[in-house]
């Protein structure tokens, strides 16, 4: 039904796709998978008209096209389901549900009555019950993710394309989105699912595609790939790899039996996490595994109150902190790496100076005025600790090479000497040379005491850099790894739901 042919996208300085193969078949539900920046959603926004392809051919119902917009995409018969609900919440459930297709009566004008009926007749038939004459924003972002779902399938779709439907479902709404795609695929639709649940995958899909680094590394049936084969194809590992020589561990042998600094209990935040409990020792760095979407970055930011629970705990050297406020981490001392530096970390039209004192200013400054003999000798302090290599305090931190604005950002949070630091992918896109330093660098915090809790998609730089790793999957702690247990192979196993010591069949 849809199929693209030596398919390449390169965006400024990055190769997003790179001669990819790809066959989405009528009467089939298709899993399109693999890690944060594979290249899944650059392959959807080339097939849906929101790319174009720099070079190979998209062919739709056994003719080659090249869809402009995704407005052509949706008449040629290709809908999409968004992760992030891409409805109007301003609009009526109905209007939504008939957005751009309203039936119109003799002179032309909308037939609003039929056009409620025809769209409460719609969702009724998925099991829904709104009142469509609603407003979406009054609706939680679950039913306007089913009301997406419904337009999706109320336009008579051949290809139906799902970013992870599920992320915001509740349970019964999860059933019903099961039921709907067995439906079409019944009807000989060709369902194209994005999922990084392997439940859902296996329950669902009849072959699977797996994109690593923009390329295509498997396609073939589901049921032929067993679950550890599939996680080891996504992280780029091998089953029984053996370590690379000469890799040492850049986290120092510290007292398992030291009093905690970091103790998190039954972190819940809904569809997003399920009673995570973890904790950090001074001087420890423990590491956060499991795939993209398993809720590392939702169990960092929830530590450093960036992100609102439902319930739960967090205590810092035995006192509880404020849930949902950053300013009571901080004062806890908890500092936060986030993962995307450049919407979340570095102001780019600052100066290093300024970067390094933006969190610390509160402190060095009296009566509203910042004492600016104490910041230059923190920033001065730091930059030759961290080793920035900038043309001066002055220079503009967007200036620098990733790296050095990685190095930038440690500089900012730990001038406030902090007691837990939460690295969040800290050596990603950055050079090998400075990945090397940033790692030797969280060695070298570890030892001064800090209690350190490190994400890392990369296998083995978590593995050798943690003393121990505690593995999340679809939000919830399924293993925690200790010891001799502190592998890459039993990483890939707790990801894939396999006990330990056992085969996958």
């Amino acid at each position: 039904m849809l199929s693209v042919t030596q398919l390449s996208k390169t965006f400024p300085g990055v190769r997003a796709l790179s001669d990819v193969d790809f066959t989405a078949r009528a009467g089939e539900v298709h899993a399109l998978v693999g890690e944060n920046g594979a290249g899944k959603s650059t392959l959807i926004k080339v097939l849906t008209g929101v790319y174009r392809p720099d070079r190979g051919e998209v062919t739709y119902d056994g003719a080659p096209v090249r869809f402009v917009t995704p407005l052509q995409a949706q008449q040629a018969g290709i809908s999409t389901i968004y992760q992030e609900v891409n409805l109007v919440p301003l609009m009526s459930v109905a209007r939504n549900l008939f957005l751009g297709r309203e039936p119109r009566g003799r002179l032309g004008l909308i037939d609003f009555r039929r056009m409620h009926r025809e769209a409460d007749e719609a969702l009724r038939g998925l099991g829904i019950r709104v009142d469509v004459h609603r407003p979406l924003r009054e609706l939680g972002v679950g039913a306007q993710q089913m009301v997406a779902l419904a337009r999706a399938v109320a336009v008579d779709a051949r290809v139906v394309v799902m970013d992870e439907p599920t992320s915001s479902l509740e349970p019964r709404e999860v059933h019903t989105l099961f039921e709907v795609i067995r439906m079409l695929r019944e009807r000989g639709v060709a369902v194209v699912y994005v999922s990084h649940r392997m439940d859902e995958l296996y329950e669902l899909c009849d072959r699977i595609t797996v994109l690593r680094d923009g390329r295509v590394v498997h396609t073939g049936p589901l049921a032929e790939l067993d679950r550890l084969r599939l996680v080891a194809m996504m992280l780029g590992r091998e089953i029984g790899e053996v370590r690379a020589e000469g890799m040492t561990k850049f986290s120092g042998s510290h007292d398992t039996d030291a009093q905690q600094v970091l103790t998190v209990t039954g972190l819940t935040i809904r569809h997003r996490l399920h009673d995570v409990s973890l904790s950090v020792r001074p001087g420890e760095v423990v590491g956060l595994g499991g795939l993209l979407g398993s809720g590392r970055s939702e169990t960092a930011k929830a530590i450093a109150g960036a992100l609102p629970t439902d319930t739960g705990r967090v205590v810092v050297a035995g006192v509880p902190v404020r849930a949902g406020s950053t300013a009571a981490a901080i004062r806890a001392g908890i500092s936060l790496l986030p993962e995307d530096r450049k919407s979340e970390g570095i102001m780019p039209g600052l100066s290093v100076r300024e970067n390094i004192a933006l969190a610390a200013l509160p402190g060095l400054s009296r009566f509203g005025l910042v004492d600016d003999t104490r910041v230059d000798r923190i920033v001065e302090t730091f930059m030759k600790r961290l080793r920035i290599k900038a043309a001066g305090a002055h220079q503009k931190v967007g200036e620098l090479s990733g790296g050095n604005q990685q190095k930038v950002l440690l500089a900012r949070w730990l001038a406030l000497h902090p007691k837990v630091l939460l690295l969040d992918e800290p050596t990603r896109g950055i050079d090998v040379g400075a990945k090397a330093e940033v790692q030797t660098l969280i060695d070298e915090l570890a030892d001064d005491g800090l209690a350190v809790l490190l994400i890392s998609s990369d296998t083995e730089e978590l593995i050798e850099g943690s003393d121990r790793v505690v593995v999340l999957k679809d939000g919830a702690v399924v293993r925690e790894l200790t010891g001799d247990a502190v592998t890459e192979d039993e990483l890939m196993r707790a990801i894939a739901a396999v006990p330990a010591g056992e085969s996958d069949d």
